[in-house]
């Protein structure tokens, strides 16, 4: 159980540092630099603890798919990126792949 809360903490962080991305302006203003790089050492360790006892290939899949469905929606929202149906429907279908590698990976 605690390498699935890992992964999924994880995957938070990966939102964090990607989002910290477009706030440091290329990593060129230091807080949200800062922050960014704290995201990305903390999202690759629990990563890390995860692999320990989940499958890799399933692990970074779900980890990626965290990241991308919440950066996503971030992006929707913090900067306002469009909002079309295929964009959408596409979000979803990735939601649908984590949830479904999650329901057919070791417990």
């Amino acid at each position: 159980m605690i390498a699935w809360v890992a992964l999924i903490v994880a995957g938070i962080f990966e939102v964090v540092w990607a989002i910290g991305l477009k706030y440091s302006h290329g990593l060129t203003e230091l807080v949200p630099a800062t922050v960014t790089l704290i995201g990305m050492i903390v999202s690759m360790a629990l990563l890390a603890v995860a692999v320990k006892i989940i499958p890799v290939g399933t692990a970074y899949t779900i980890w990626v798919g965290i990241g991308a469905v919440g950066t996503a929606l971030l992006g929707i929202l913090l900067f306002k990126e469009p909002v079309t149906v295929s964009r959408i429907g596409f979000i979803i279908l990735i939601l649908l792949g984590v949830i479904g590698l999650k329901l057919t990976g070791p417990s």
